[in-house]
């Protein structure tokens, strides 16, 4: 590892053993880690070298954040100080991470940025739940979709619904009633399999089995706690049959 250069690394889903041998080494090295609110604490512990420097720049909806533009200015700064700089983020860091964004506002000031990828909330939690998001016979695919925009504007709903895939909600607990109605109205079958999970894949998972139109009628229904994600569609039906010991689901050849 060397200074001059920024390491945007993910931390995975939460669980310190899903991550990648190389994020470890990373972290080992580095001489400052500036860390996200949804990173496991237990993973800055890798970070091991003398004296080093852990810089919490959480994002958090609902909650009081550290602007984008000053974690961007700071990473340069310290990256000029010839720091080993690492920019630790929950799950993947192109992943509705802003990684992006830091990549290119560290590019155009003229800094290296590797990237160490992470595996991604959607598909680590669902793995974990025995939760298959493309199986072939029950969805064409997987869609990955913010629930809550910059701009407040919200997703192409219908088209979502029209393309069949299973979808997958970052960030879309708060406004959860207003989702399931907007699918509905898209035309999705109201008792559309969903789960939410909290804190997946540590100690503390919960996981809610719900139907579309169970969420309608469950207005600030679970809104509060630790990070989650929304699955929707009818693989859900898998993990819930797993989940009470009733496997005689099967995918459709």
């Amino acid at each position: 590892m060397t200074g001059d250069k920024v390491y945007l690394v993910g931390a995975g889903p939460g669980d310190p053993e899903l991550l990648t041998v190389k994020a470890v080494r990373v972290l080992a090295e580095a001489e400052v880690v500036l860390v996200d609110d949804l990173v496991n604490p237990s993973i800055i512990e890798f970070a091991c070298s003398t004296g080093v420097q852990v810089i919490h720049v959480g994002k958090r909806c609902g909650a009081q954040s550290t602007p984008q533009g000053f974690i961007n200015r700071k990473i340069i700064q310290l990256v000029r100080q010839h720091k080993r700089v690492v920019r630790l983020k929950g799950g993947d860091p192109f992943i509705f991470g802003r990684g992006g964004e830091e990549m290119i506002a560290l590019n155009q000031a003229g800094i290296c940025v590797e990237i160490v990828p992470g595996i991604t909330a959607a598909t680590g939690i669902a793995a974990a739940l025995g939760l298959p998001v493309t199986c072939r016979g029950w969805c064409t695919g997987v869609t990955l979709v913010t629930g809550h925009t910059h701009n407040g504007s919200d997703p192409n709903w219908k088209a979502l619904v029209e393309s069949e895939t299973t979808l997958v909600v970052y960030m879309g607990l708060s406004s959860l009633p207003k989702i399931a109605e907007q699918l509905v109205q898209a035309g999705m079958n109201p008792v559309t399999p969903v789960v939410i999970v909290k804190d997946g894949t540590l100690e503390t998972e919960q996981r809610f089995f719900l139907t579309l139109d169970t969420l309608l009628k469950k207005d600030g229904f679970i809104r509060s706690g630790g990070p989650s994600i929304i699955i929707i569609g009818p693989v859900v039906a898998l993990a819930q049959a797993r989940a009470t010991g009733h496997l005689e689901a099967e995918c459709v050849a």
